[in-house]
């Protein structure tokens, strides 16, 4: 069993990966807080919840752009289940060319999910990640990252707009079931869904219109779900996306 680790600026996604399959996947908040003693209580518990114990725990991969919280969470690893997780950065296989002025600069998470998108779905394909923020990042037919793009995300967006204004409230993200809002926290669900989702379709629209040549549109992410079933423009959704492609970068790296 291997354990796949999201670390990422809002929550830390946990999955469980048993050769090809996600068996389960847990999601807490990210605190910096947080002692390598609770993160392993943590973890020790959500293998209770998959009927396993700590021995059935091979080994374990990170991918982290919160560097404040790598100390504590790989030494939960190391004290808890005696395992020296593999961090995804730079010197890892990932089978992947990054093709960027800076290519340290890609997001771990953001690595993973176009090793798994290019694995799984072909290329060329545009990864999109709906998170804290929104990330497209496109893969040529090659495999090569060549491409990158970083937006707000819905749920940042939402806050800013409840924090920043006297009177505006925090609301529940979601697809709103008509843009003809009558009250103050359906006309913020609209606003939000319909502006972003609007963002969304025009950044793939303009990748369309700068790419000589066709493409998948892969999405992930938390926030993906909600768009999932009311964009043409995404072809695929697939929420354990980052879980599979560390999954293969793993493989790589082990040989």
């Amino acid at each position: 069993m291997l354990l796949a680790v999201d670390i990422g600026n809002t929550n830390i996604v946990l999955g469980f990966v048993d050769g090809d399959r996600i068996t389960g996947s847990y999601r807490i908040s990210t605190k910096g807080s947080h002692t390598s003693d609770e993160y392993g209580v943590m973890i020790s518990q959500f293998l209770t919840m998959q009927g396993l114990e700590s021995d059935d725990l091979d080994d374990a991969i990170i991918a982290s752009v919160v560097p404040k919280v790598m100390h504590s969470f790989r030494s939960s690893l190391l004290k808890f289940f005696q395992i020296d997780p593999i961090i995804i950065g730079p010197g890892v296989k990932s089978g992947m060319a990054i093709r960027l002025d800076d290519p340290k600069s890609l997001g771990a998470d953001c690595l993973a999910d176009c090793a798994g998108a290019y694995y799984l779905y072909g290329g060329p394909v545009l990864v999109a990640d709906f998170g804290t923020a929104t990330t497209f990042n496109y893969v040529d037919a090659q495999g090569a990252i060549v491409s990158g793009l970083i937006s707000i995300g819905l749920g940042t967006a939402a806050t800013a707009l409840s924090r920043g204004t006297a009177q505006l409230p925090e609301v529940e993200l979601t697809q709103p079931t008509s843009i003809l809002a009558t009250a103050t926290d359906t006309a913020m669900q609209a606003g939000l869904y319909y502006g972003c989702l609007g963002g969304v379709e025009r950044t793939i629209q303009q990748f369309h219109d700068e790419l000589d040549e066709d493409f998948k549109v892969v999405a992930t992410g938390g926030m993906g779900r909600i768009f999932q079933d009311d964009s043409d423009f995404i072809d695929i959704y697939d929420p354990d996306l980052v879980f599979k492609g560390m999954a293969l970068i793993y493989r790589h790296t082990i040989g």
